[in-house]
């Protein structure tokens, strides 16, 4: 009865060797079509918590110290199969909740700590992240107690704040609000086939945009030196360009470095190409997910290899001291190789050559060690500097480390009103984009209905008000939380002056909005008030319902009040120039200098505002029906009517009356002229195309090109809007427990 069971098992074993018969994706076949798939990536339905799944209220029943507690108990408690340096599990956890936030960039705000990526392929795999799969491992008592309260994405942030308080460290707080995700993001990490591979910069070391790291499948910098070049002032530039891709200042960065390498050591006690297996995503399936299977000695403990260099920076890698500064300037160093062969740096002469007590055998003592990145901090004016003030200035440096700290671990979380739990520091940081309280009554209905009237009654078009709410609302990012039209920043410093909001015409619409929201406010009583920032979505929206209108359906446009207007003070110019658009699809907007060519931009920009295919194709036929186009340019608006919500611009894509051409004399442009007459009837670019063109996109033009769709269309125009307005508006979503919350989730 047996020999069924058994054959089956062989038959298993052999199908996994014997070549799957997968079927190849279309990019198989044509590399360069256009890849809609971050469009459908995350669904509800890949969440097996389900599409109602409140995280917010589960959090928000934890009792956080008793879940610290646990975790510490972890820390300290040494396990056979991965044993503690030292005794203690921190340095590893902090490097774990490091690499985890570490992967966060300015550039396109992806990367970081939000979702848990580090769980899964290619993250978990990067040599970077060489055995944090333990780390990971070692918590898991930890994630299986409290199950769907603790997200994978706060129990490792939350970790590295316990490792560091266990250590004799003080964090200035901690938020929660991280939701795990269940798939690998689809994040573009750099043009390289190969694991440490550099083929990202060119010219003079010109990193290319959007990617931070200097290699595939680092963090942030080679420890080594560029390249590997044991060079301290060329790993400054690498440092300096790495960390501000990050978000990170001079001196965050020397906080960061210096903090971090207080703690803990590096591995490379053996040659890994002779002792590891493969990474997680390639280890066998008896493995169960771990990696980097160590042959060599006892393949842990003191024989552990990860990043190949070897040793710790402090005579006490397990409390918080200022020892590494005080090493790095006391000590002149001397270049040498680790037993991996790496290249490290050790004090001359064989000066404290026991000065660093040995992890794992209390017998054995060592010197203690600095990377080539380490020595930048010392030969580096600028980190020089700063470096030596925090080595007198002990406190400061602590505070220093504590604010970057918490700032690396809680950047693309976004604004305070997503935090948390108990531990929310009461400080307000400008990263953090932060928002007046709305402090009067709100407009009601009636009051909304006359402000409608008012706007299109000013003589400002219906162009020229839905160009401004789309460029104030889809400023938006979902990948860091960042923009949106609360706050109406679009009239600050620097949004007001990018191109493509048409700083001309921007500064006149606002100009008359703000005299609208002037007369109004002043003739209020019991404090009653409108914003600018509502008034910007209002005159979208009153735009949109005259379109409507004036197509032949009434309309009402969703509104919800309650936003407010930041600040000069509260915005953070340098910051928020990493959000200008050089490129956006829904306006036909492109710069040169952008990172991907104009379809795939159009797809990103639409990822970033949370839109599905559906969505993205009826706000851009709708758009440019509406005439929004940046700089009132008309390529792409395919209708004799523009200003109102047809469905022309699919209607006129489609026609088959029509010939396309590359234009002659502009760049980008298409030219579509009647095939019989080879009369000029249109210009569009490849966005614009891209919906005849792409058979997916194609579609769903032909949903909304049908005779019988104009409703269809102005219906779900009107609803795509509707939710990029309202993106930022985490006000209205604000979970009990939340920083500021008054009130229960919805």
């Amino acid at each position: 009865m047996l020999l069924p069971f058994v054959a089956a098992a062989v038959l298993i074993s052999l199908a996994g060797t014997a070549g799957a018969q997968i079927p190849q994706s279309n990019k198989f076949w044509w590399p360069d079509q256009l890849d809609l798939s971050p469009l459908r990536a995350h669904a509800a339905e890949s969440n097996p918590y389900g599409k109602d799944f409140d995280y917010a209220k589960e959090f928000s029943t934890l009792d956080l110290k008793q879940v610290k507690k646990d975790i510490e108990k972890v820390l300290t408690t040494s396990q056979d199969w991965w044993p503690a340096d030292y005794g203690h599990y921190g340095p590893l956890i902090i490097r774990m909740a490091w690499h985890s936030a570490g992967t966060y960039r300015t550039l396109d705000g992806r990367g970081g700590a939000d979702g848990g990526q580090q769980r899964f392929d290619p993250l978990n795999s990067w040599p970077d992240n060489a055995n944090l799969d333990k780390a990971r491992r070692l918590l898991w008592p930890v994630k299986q107690k409290y199950g769907r309260k603790l997200s994978w994405a706060d129990l490792m942030v939350l970790a590295g704040n316990v490792a560091l308080e266990s250590m004799g460290f003080k964090t200035i707080g901690f938020a929660g609000g991280r939701i795990d995700e269940w798939e690998p993001d689809k994040v573009y990490w750099g043009p390289e086939q190969k694991m440490l591979d550099d083929k990202r910069y060119s010219g003079e070391r010109n990193l290319a945009k959007p990617l931070a790291a200097v290699q595939m499948g680092l963090i942030y910098v080679n420890p080594e030196g560029p390249n590997g070049k044991p060079d301290p002032l060329a790993a400054a530039k690498d440092i300096r360009e790495t960390f501000g891709r990050m978000a990170m200042n001079d001196e965050e960065t020397v906080a960061l470095i210096a903090g971090g390498h207080t703690f803990g050591k590096a591995h490379g006690a053996h040659d890994p190409n002779k002792c590891l297996g493969p990474e997680p995503a390639a280890a066998s399936v008896e493995l169960q997910g771990l990696g980097w299977e160590n042959r060599c000695g006892k393949g842990n403990a003191g024989d552990t290899i990860t990043s190949g260099l070897e040793g710790a920076w402090t005579a006490n890698p397990i409390q918080w001291t200022t020892q590494y500064l005080d090493n790095l300037f006391r000590f002149e160093w001397v270049q040498t190789k680790s037993p991996a062969g790496a290249i490290q740096w050790v004090p001359a002469n064989n000066q404290a050559s026991n000065l660093v007590p040995d992890a794992h055998d209390p017998k054995k003592r060592h010197a203690p060690i600095m990377f080539t990145t380490d020595l930048a901090l010392k030969f580096d004016p600028s980190y020089r500097q700063i470096a030596l003030r925090f080595k007198e200035n002990p406190e400061e440096f602590r505070l220093a480390f504590a604010k970057a700290w918490f700032k690396l671990t809680h950047r693309d979380l976004g604004p305070r009103s997503r935090y948390l739990g108990s531990e929310v520091p009461a400080e307000e940081f400008l990263w953090q984009d932060p928002l007046p309280k709305a402090d009067h009554a709100l407009i009601d209905a009636k009051d909304i209905a006359q402000l409608k009237s008012k706007i299109l009654a000013s003589g400002l078009t219906v162009p020229e008000l839905v160009r401004t709410a789309w460029a104030s609302a889809a400023s938006f990012r979902a990948s860091d939380m960042r923009g949106g039209a609360n706050g109406a920043r679009i009239r600050l410093a620097p949004m007001k002056d990018w191109e493509a909001n048409n700083p001309a015409q921007l500064a006149r619409v606002i100009q008359k909005l703000e005299a609208i929201q002037q007369e109004f406010n002043r003739s209020q009583k019991g404090g009653k008030k409108v914003s600018l920032a509502d008034l910007i979505v209002l005159g979208g929206s009153a735009a949109v319902e005259k379109a409507a209108k004036d197509a032949g359906f009434n309309t009402a446009v969703p509104f919800t009040p309650g936003r407010v207007d930041a600040t000069q003070e509260q915005t953070d110019v340098q910051s928020f120039a990493v959000l200008e658009p050089t490129a956006d699809g829904f306006r036909n907007y492109y710069r040169k200098d952008h990172f991907l060519p104009p379809a795939e931009a159009l797809v990103d920009r639409a990822n970033q505002l949370r839109l599905t295919v559906p969505e993205m194709t009826v706000l851009v036929g709708g758009l440019r029906a509406l005439d929004a186009n940046a700089g009132g340019s008309k390529h792409g608006v395919l209708t004799s009517r523009p200003g109102v919500l047809t469905n022309d611009f699919f209607v006129n894509l489609l026609d088959m009356s029509t010939k396309w051409n590359k234009s002659a004399s502009q760049e980008g442009v298409y030219e579509g002229r009647d095939r019989k007459t080879n009369e000029l009837k249109w210009t569009a670019t490849t966005v614009d195309l891209i919906f005849g063109s792409n058979s997916e996109l194609r579609a769903i033009a032909e949903v909304y090109a049908a005779s019988d769709a104009k409703e269809k269309f102005v219906r779900d125009f009107v609803a795509a809007w509707a939710k990029v307005m309202e993106l930022d508006r985490f006000d209205l979503r604000r979970p009990a427990g939340a920083a500021g919350s008054t009130r229960s989730t919805d």
